[in-house]
């Protein structure tokens, strides 16, 4: 019974999330899976390290698949997106952890400028007009 409250409680709290908040919890998800692969890399925990590498790649895929082309920053954010998912595929082949070292400062920028751009169009929604409906040209499809 508490399980299904929960998980209810859950599903409530995404469906509400405006689509910059969606992005930011994308971000922490990649962050923390990449994390989470190098520790279980040092535990030569290998499929829990592939796990948590996969998923961050197909998080990446999704952001990628979901961006909106009429934007011209959106050309950009895919290319950033395919050099990530490269070499996210590198780090889980050769089992590099060093490759995906170099991915979270580009994720965490990345979740800072959406953050930034979610807390503008907060405050003045006029602002997301010209950028994407609500966050800098990236429609997510949620909702």
């Amino acid at each position: 019974m508490m399980q299904y409250g929960y998980q209810q409680y859950k599903t409530q709290s995404v469906e509400t999330m405006t689509k910059g908040e969606m992005l930011i919890l994308l971000y922490d998800e990649i962050n923390k899976r990449l994390l989470r692969a190098g520790a279980y890399l040092e535990k030569e925990q290998l499929d829990l390290f592939e796990a948590d590498i996969q998923r961050a790649i197909d998080i990446i895929n999704y952001l990628a698949k979901s961006l909106d082309r009429k934007y011209p920053i959106s050309a950009e954010l895919y290319r950033l997106y395919d050099f990530m998912t490269v070499q996210l595929t590198r780090v889980k082949s050769g089992r590099n952890i060093k490759l995906a070292e170099e991915i979270l400062p580009l994720v965490k920028e990345l979740r800072e400028s959406f953050k930034e751009a979610d807390r503008i169009t907060k405050k003045d929604p006029s602002v997301g007009d010209g950028i994407g409906s609500s966050t800098s040209s990236v429609t997510l499809g949620v909702g």
